[in-house]
């Protein structure tokens, strides 16, 4: 089974990134024989729209389970849309979430675990603008 791990470096002793849509990248790991596959996320530096952009690149390579840190909610519709199992609250390296999910201790959300707009940084999102504090 093809899983994808949000991945801060491109290996399989990457810290998990918390988050999906702006990861680094999506390491996609055969868990039978633990061969992977490394994808550079394009839509980390979207302007908007990059939990679905990322949700299609990782359903596009076949992968059936995702595991991240956090997962905001048109991210999640987009993945359970095509039926791919979310893991949020994951932590630790590829290679370590792999084998826990493998020995059944990470389990499957049902719900997105935070806002839009999460890990777009400060000063970045919907409704920003600059502001100027006067005295």
């Amino acid at each position: 089974m093809k899983i994808c791990v949000s991945a801060s470096t491109n290996s399989l002793d990457a810290p998990v990134d918390p988050r999906f849509g702006r990861c680094t990248y999506f390491i996609i790991v055969d868990s039978e024989t633990m061969q992977f596959e490394v994808i550079p996320n394009l839509a980390s530096g979207s302007m908007g729209g990059a939990g679905i952009q990322a949700a299609q690149i990782i359903a596009s390579k076949g992968a059936k389970v995702l595991i991240t840190g956090n997962v905001g909610p048109n991210a999640f519709q987009a993945l359970s849309a095509a039926g791919i199992k979310i893991v949020t609250g994951a932590s630790g390296t590829v290679r370590e979430v792999v084998e826990k999910y493998k020995r059944e201790e990470l389990e499957g959300t049902s719900a997105p675990t935070v806002g839009g707009h999460f890990g777009m940084g400060a000063g970045r999102g919907r409704g920003w603008r600059q502001r100027r504090w006067e005295p």
